[in-house]
């Protein structure tokens, strides 16, 4: 019987692990700036009704989006982890590197899994790293980062990233992915 019970909780690991990102553990780190906007805000951002072009536009996008997650600190030590931690995603995903921008010594990277044709991505991840001398403000509080981390999943129309960077004011350079 023991051997049964143990074999069934082997099988439903793997469900019960189903929606978990290997990124989730930095959602509850000190040091570590965190947002995450679910699918089901960004269902109810859709529903918002406007003429506004660029609104209906970002309405289109958000219907098909799975989640947001953006993870930033400043701590070097997470920093560093956070690269290895992307590392080893890379390894084991199907992303593939889309665009890598250097300047100093900051590096941005873009990486994609792709989706049904070349204008629709699954996933989009960027991970940006060895900021300096850049502040923001993080609830109201003035702080240096080093390290920012974006993951964002669904049925992405790289025609309409500019629509969602606008919205929910994300860097720019997701604009160019599609460049």
């Amino acid at each position: 019987m023991k051997k049964f019970l143990l074999t069934i909780a082997i099988a439903a690991l793997p469900m019960a692990m189903f929606g978990q990102s290997i990124f989730d553990k930095y959602d509850d780190m000190n040091n570590v700036s965190t947002v995450v906007v679910s699918k089901n805000l960004f269902k109810l951002m859709s529903k918002i009704e406007t003429s506004d072009p660029d609104h209906q536009e970002f309405n289109e996008l958000a219907r098909q989006l799975e989640d947001l997650k953006v993870f930033v600190t400043e701590d070097k030590a997470i920093a560093a982890e956070m690269a290895t931690t992307v590392k080893s995603y890379l390894k084991k995903s199907s992303l593939e590197e889309l665009m890598r921008v250097k300047d100093e010594d900051t590096n941005v990277k873009f990486y994609v899994k792709y989706g049904n044709d070349e204008d629709h991505v699954n996933e989009l991840l960027m991970f940006v790293s060895g900021i300096k001398d850049v502040e923001v403000d993080v609830n109201g509080k003035e702080r240096k980062i080093e390290t920012v981390l974006l993951t964002l999943t669904g049925n992405i129309d790289l025609n309409k990233i500019n629509a969602l960077t606008k919205k929910m004011n994300l860097p720019g350079e997701l604009d160019k992915v599609k460049q």
